[in-house]
């Protein structure tokens, strides 16, 4: 009967402390399968959110050396708990695109910016020869009704896009904006051509991502 309420009280413990988890399922299980994947040699690093992780990176720029550390979901928080795995390897290049889900979440619009200032300056203090690029948050657009918490957030995405670019050029970062590619022609939104829910992109999103970036491989 004493061993029966020990695995009771045992049981109940690792309940409360999956659900008092900090992180999602999902983050964890893409987290773990980060850290067991084999490290290479000169490595380019793409790490973000759900923006991130959804592009076949590998196959848009042909080279298998090129790796999709985005997590959907995921946070600056999020980002900076799980920084370890990603400059153990010591990463050639690092594209960092982050903060969208903070705002979502009410995050006040200086704590992300500071969150990833921080993310970039950890990246390039444990792993000095990696090149960080900085990507601003891409625009968001409300006409399809969805994500409405990410949606209604231009102002702090523009905010945060301008106070970024003045703190990589003072901190000798590469600041790359992709929001003014990625928006409408007479307006901040998404640009409907990109997206179908107004925070992800479609398969023209990632092409016009990967052609911005190339531009940046090549210097």
């Amino acid at each position: 009967m004493k061993i029966l309420i020990f695995f009771f009280l045992m049981s109940a413990v690792l309940i409360v402390n999956g659900q008092n988890s900090k992180f999602s399922t999902y983050y964890e299980q893409r987290k773990s399968l980060f850290e067991v994947l084999p490290d290479t040699k000169g490595e380019i690093i793409f790490l973000g959110n759900s923006i991130t992780d959804g592009g076949e990176w590998a196959e848009l720029f042909g080279n298998k050396n090129v790796k999709n550390r985005g997590i959907s979901g995921d946070t600056t928080d999020g980002v900076l708990f799980r920084l370890g795995e990603v400059t153990k390897s010591k990463p050639k290049i690092v594209f960092l695109l982050i903060g969208i889900n903070d705002l979502s979440r009410g995050i006040p619009k200086d704590s992300v910016l500071s969150n990833i200032c921080s993310i970039a300056l950890k990246i390039k203090k444990d792993s000095p020869e990696t090149k960080v690029f900085v990507q601003s948050i891409l625009p968001v657009n409300p006409i399809y009704g969805l994500f409405k918490t990410h949606t209604n957030k231009t102002d702090e995405v523009m905010w945060i896009n301008a106070q970024l670019k003045n703190w990589c050029e003072k901190e000798h970062f590469q600041f790359i904006d992709l929001f003014s590619h990625f928006k409408c022609i007479d307006s901040n939104l998404l640009n409907p051509e990109l997206t179908n829910d107004g925070l992800h992109l479609k398969g023209e999103g990632y092409l016009l991502w990967m052609k911005i970036i190339k531009l940046y491989l090549k210097k």
